[in-house]
């Protein structure tokens, strides 16, 4: 009978030990996969920021594109603005031309004088044509309110007749190239008449 024990003993300890195995496999088997509403839960998180860094990139590209697009035209429609202001020396030079020959001495001229200052007033209208192309115009000040981005007042004239600030007198004719001042009109401005927009 000792020896049925002994076996039954023996028996039971196994079992225990068995079972001992059997509950610490368990949980480490359960340690090793992750639950399956975490894994989506991660992989939804990890979506929502790779979709957040497309956004950001594809906003950088457009950002980029318009940018680039800006710089392109301005480069187009600026670019010649050290040229065009070289040139403009030969404008002012052709006016001059044409001012020094008196209206009166035109009217009783010979035909070759009258036939030179009509050739030269033709190139200067040719020139500011070829100008006007490259988005350089001559700025017309004369009559209108003083303002300081595309005029430069030299000196003023007390005349009543017009509101004070009014362009009264052109000295030398300025230029714009798009929307920016290429020189100056060198002007006289208008003093001691009604305010301007009063």
């Amino acid at each position: 009978m000792p020896h049925d024990q002994a076996r039954d003993a023996e028996a039971q300890g196994s079992q225990a030990h068995e079972s001992s195995l059997t509950s610490e496999a368990a949980p480490q088997s359960s340690i090793g996969e992750p639950e399956p509403f975490t894994e989506i839960e991660n992989l939804y998180t990890e979506n929502a920021g790779l979709k957040d860094k497309v956004l950001r990139t594809l906003a950088e590209m457009e950002n980029l594109r318009r940018r680039t697009e800006r710089e392109v035209s301005e480069a187009k429609l600026y670019g010649v603005t050290s040229f065009a202001r070289d040139m403009l020396t030969f404008a002012d030079n052709l006016r001059r031309a044409v001012e020094s020959v008196p209206a009166e001495e035109r009217e009783t001229a010979s035909a070759p004088l009258k036939m030179f200052v009509e050739g030269i007033e033709l190139t200067e209208r040719d020139f500011l044509s070829r100008l006007a192309r490259f988005g350089v115009k001559k700025i017309e000040p004369q009559g209108q309110k003083f303002d300081p981005n595309m005029h430069e007042a030299l000196f003023e004239v007390p005349d009543a007749s017009v509101p004070a600030g009014t362009v009264v007198q052109v000295v030398e004719s300025g230029y714009a190239i798009g929307e920016r001042c290429l020189r100056p009109a060198k002007v006289g401005v208008a003093r001691g008449g009604p305010k301007a927009g009063a």
